[in-house]
């Protein structure tokens, strides 16, 4: 492959309605929150109707904790990290002699997050039903509710608004910070005031019953330690690990890690103050070695400090988590579109070679930035790497010269490793001519 590749005449799209399902709105992600709604939809219907949770008599106000109990159950549980791998390995256990059409559908496993969004704005969703119902029925005199037990829903309800508003994707995009506290924070502390709902809820609706006998019958006492121990299990492993830190220049740190050795295509968690922010890198394991790397380039406040000050030592929690380009064992050969540090998911792939690859990054003045030796480690595992100098050529058509790496290499697939708005224009512009396509989505 070479630079004049890059004047490639792309084709046409294909016909809107054949691309309909590429387009973002359509996407996997989305695709699994209207899943999610249509079900609880149905459920709504059930209870109206045949569920009879609404009558004359009183309110089945079990039925409606169960809702939320099962929907916030989902949204928690598909966030945890041996579930996501679980999902992975799964996924890529399908041989590339399965149909195409088949396994890149399958490869947009990572787009599973559509479960947590979909799951959690179901379960405020019945949680405000559940507190209205509640505040019905004191106040229309059927008794059983105390107003102790509806300021605690009320403080509960307040608490869970703000985790969904701080997710909104604009305002944790502007205030990632605020975002990521409020969803720990606020978070575990929702997580104490459903102990103490439940524990209420089931001593105020069955008056004169066996406290044990009651709660031996509650759903949400029995998946409540399950959630309790999954949102905890990632600080269980909370440790401070040594690190070695080279900074080739002021743009870049490459952080060796000894701890552990993780599989190509994981992240792992750091922080310099655990209580306080985390960030995830990309592992780059090297095959035959222990421990991996870490690249981090400036991009923040956060980052600028770790490069001009590097530590000894991080903290590293969880386990190490698998991501988008773990996907590229599902085909049989793989382009992968990377710029600036997004050579660090990319690199582990090309050491490992399990598929084969052909590589397009697109960065500014890679010896000078990131060092000659990470630069002749990728031309060793590749030699026909593009490696697109931006500060001698100008920025490239990235999407011309994916385009152009698929037509001649045959590649089943493109892998873009970049920022959010040129991953979702390559992703879009691969898909868009038939060409499967694939990019983290920035859903956390």
């Amino acid at each position: 492959m070479n630079r004049a590749e890059s004047n490639v005449e792309l084709p046409a799209k294909r016909a809107w309605w054949r691309r309909l399902g590429t387009l973002p709105i359509c996407s996997h992600y989305n695709r699994l929150v209207v899943l999610v709604f249509v079900a609880n939809i149905a459920m709504l219907g059930y209870g109206l109707n045949a569920g009879q949770w609404w009558t004359s008599s009183g309110i089945d106000l079990s039925a409606l904790s169960a809702m939320v109990v099962a929907n916030l159950s989902m949204a928690i549980l598909i966030r945890q990290q041996y579930l996501i791998n679980l999902l992975f390995w799964l996924v890529t256990r399908v041989p590339t002699t399965w149909p195409l059409s088949i396994r890149r559908s399958l490869a947009k496993v990572y787009h599973f997050g559509g479960l947590h969004s979909g799951g959690a704005m179901a379960a405020i969703a019945w949680f405000a039903v559940l507190l209205g119902s509640m505040i019905w029925q004191r106040y229309a005199g059927r008794g059983g509710i105390s107003l102790a037990l509806i300021g605690l829903g009320s403080g509960l309800f307040g608490l869970l608004l703000l985790v969904a508003i701080m997710a909104l994707p604009g305002i944790r995009a502007r205030f990632h910070n605020a975002f990521e506290r409020t969803h720990r924070f606020a978070g575990w502390a929702a997580l104490a005031m459903f102990w103490a709902m439940t524990l209420l809820f089931a001593i105020e609706l069955n008056p004169g019953q066996a406290l044990t006998d009651v709660l031996s019958r509650s759903a949400s006492l029995w998946m409540l330690p399950v959630l309790t121990l999954s949102i905890a299990a990632p600080w269980l492993f909370l440790r401070k690990v040594a690190v070695s830190v080279v900074t080739p220049s002021s743009h870049a740190a490459i952080v060796r890690f000894t701890h552990h050795t993780p599989f190509a295509g994981s992240s792992t968690a750091v922080s310099l103050r655990p209580l306080w922010e985390w960030h995830s890198f990309a592992n780059i394991p090297a095959p035959g070695q222990e421990g991996f790397r870490l690249i981090i380039s400036r991009a923040g406040d956060w980052t600028g400090a770790f490069i001009e000050q590097p530590p000894t030592h991080v903290w590293v929690k969880g386990i190490t988590t698998a991501g988008v380009a773990h996907i590229e064992t599902l085909f049989k050969s793989v382009v992968y579109v990377a710029t600036g540090s997004g050579i660090g998911p990319v690199l582990p792939h090309l050491l490992a070679a399990q598929v084969p690859i052909r590589l397009i990054w697109s960065t500014r003045s890679p010896r000078d930035t990131y060092g000659d030796s990470l630069v002749d480690e990728i031309l060793a595992a590749q030699p026909d790497a593009l490696i697109w100098d931006t500060a001698v050529s100008g920025k490239p058509d990235l999407v011309k010269l994916a385009y152009a790496a698929v037509r001649s290499s045959g590649a089943e697939a493109v892998i873009c490793i970049s920022n959010q708005t040129l991953t979702r224009h390559v992703v879009e512009e691969m898909e868009g001519r038939g060409i499967a396509a694939y990019g983290a989505i920035w859903d956390s």
